[in-house]
């Protein structure tokens, strides 16, 4: 039997893959599990949670120098107070004969040239001297004018203050209690914020109560330095509005740059916690797969494209048999 030419049979070439497909087999997806995707997927957060961080250091800084202003009479601490009086050419009611006339009109009276006054006690001086004395530091301290200088005035000298004073002591014993717990407890919540900050990262909803201590520090803290601001102002206006009692008085410029200076950082970290509620990848998200694990996929993609290991290849190419 005879047999025919057997028909002769094509080789089956390889399937050719596209370049995409060969950069899907090459590029295996990143592990939510792996540190450095951790750290790549939450970069905008870690970076948000170090200006925060930022933010309360320099505000506990100045809120520390708030908080050490006027304690002690030394050419720093000396020169930080809410207000000073300057009586050194004070014009007295009455004035007995055996007084001796000094440098100044107030020492002549017993009186001291000036008095500043700090969070925690007042200092006195002479504009020759300088500082001569400091009060101790008391808590919820409050400063008493008509109390100080009456009881320094020698027998016999008489001033009169004005009628404004006597009106705002109780508004002023109220204020200066207020802004110094709710500086002291801004100072502590704007330190503990510092190491708490960092928890933020793993998860948003550490965000909220950290949002909600923010929002605390930061309210206590601006009330204080509108507390602060407002009853400088006041006393100055009541002590200087008597013109014929020739008093001055001065609020304290390194004070009030300080406390609000402490207070704009402080609102900007609690600007930062409550973004961190609703934006930004966290830990949490990428594990999740709720957010930021596309955007990593095609990041890393992305990256090995750059490094050049996406090279396509190139198959054998087969040639058809007739």
């Amino acid at each position: 039997m005879a047999f025919g030419s057997i028909p002769g049979f094509r080789k089956r070439t390889a399937a050719t893959t596209s370049p995409e497909a060969n950069a899907h087999k090459e590029s295996p997806q990143p592990s939510i599990e792996d540190p450095a995707t951790l750290k790549r997927g939450t970069r905008t957060r870690r970076n948000a949670i170090v200006v925060s961080c930022f933010c309360y250091l320099v505000a506990v800084v100045f809120l520390i120098l708030v908080e050490i202003g006027n304690t002690k009479g030394t050419r720093v601490l000396g020169d930080i107070y809410f207000f000073k009086l300057d009586l050194s050419d004070i014009l007295p009611q009455a004035v007995p004969t055996t007084l001796t006339l000094q440098n100044s009109i107030a020492r002549t009276l017993g009186l001291h040239d000036f008095y500043q006054v700090g969070l925690w006690n007042f200092c006195e001086g002479y504009n020759t001297d300088g500082i001569t004395h400091c009060s101790t530091p008391t808590n919820l301290y409050w400063f008493n004018p008509i109390e100080i200088l009456l009881s320094e005035l020698f027998s016999g000298a008489s001033i009169a203050l004005p009628s404004e004073v006597n009106d705002i002591l109780t508004i002023l014993r109220i204020a200066s209690n207020i802004m110094f717990g709710f500086f002291l407890t801004g100072l502590l919540l704007d330190f503990v914020l510092i190491f708490l900050s960092p928890i933020v990262l793993y998860s948003r909803w550490w965000s909220l109560p950290l949002s909600l201590l923010a929002f605390i520090g930061t309210l206590l803290v601006l009330i204080a330095s509108a507390l602060g601001t407002a009853m400088s102002l006041i006393f100055k206006y009541a002590l200087t509005s008597q013109t014929e009692l020739n008093v001055n008085a001065d609020v304290g410029t390194k004070m009030f740059a300080f406390m609000w200076i402490a207070t704009g950082f402080t609102l900007l970290a609690f600007i930062i916690h409550a973004g961190l509620g609703c934006c930004c990848t966290s830990r949490r998200d990428i594990r999740t797969g709720r957010k930021g694990v596309k955007k990593l996929n095609q990041t890393a993609a992305a990256e090995k494209e750059k490094k050049g290991l996406n090279l396509p290849k190139f198959g054998k190419k087969t040639e058809a048999s007739g």
